[in-house]
């Protein structure tokens, strides 16, 4: 069981940076990939980032890829989202998710476990 709670969201202007957090319980940390996804009001929730389990590959959708940075520190058992140069489409409920499939870690399917979402907001 791994249980995740994420940190870090709020209101920032256009143009801005928020760093979120994701904190893991348990010992298995590292067995995981790690995604980001988000779900903006009315709409589906979508991927935003993937890192593999060493954090040697990652993967963004288009929409972030060049102003949002995922990375992870195995000893911490944190995986972190840098957001740089945020805009008002960025607005969503940020959740942290653990899938033991890096491959298929774009799929809300394939998720293991979710964290709670952190609201981040954007302002013009």
């Amino acid at each position: 069981q791994v249980q995740l709670v994420e940190s870090g969201g709020g209101l920032v202007q256009a143009g801005g940076s928020l760093r979120l957090s994701c904190a893991a319980s348990g010992r298995t940390f590292s067995s995981y990939a790690m995604v980001w996804f988000r779900q903006a009001p009315g709409k589906e929730r979508e991927f935003v980032a993937r890192i593999s389990r060493s954090g040697g590959i990652t993967h963004y959708a288009n929409s972030v890829k060049g102003r949002f940075t995922i990375s992870r520190d195995n000893a911490k058992n944190t995986v972190y989202l840098e957001m740089n140069s945020l805009k008002r489409e960025d607005t969503a409920v940020y959740y942290c998710a653990a899938t033991a499939r890096y491959d298929l870690a774009t799929m809300k399917s394939q998720v293991d476990y979710w964290g709670q979402g952190t609201q981040v907001t954007v302002s013009s």
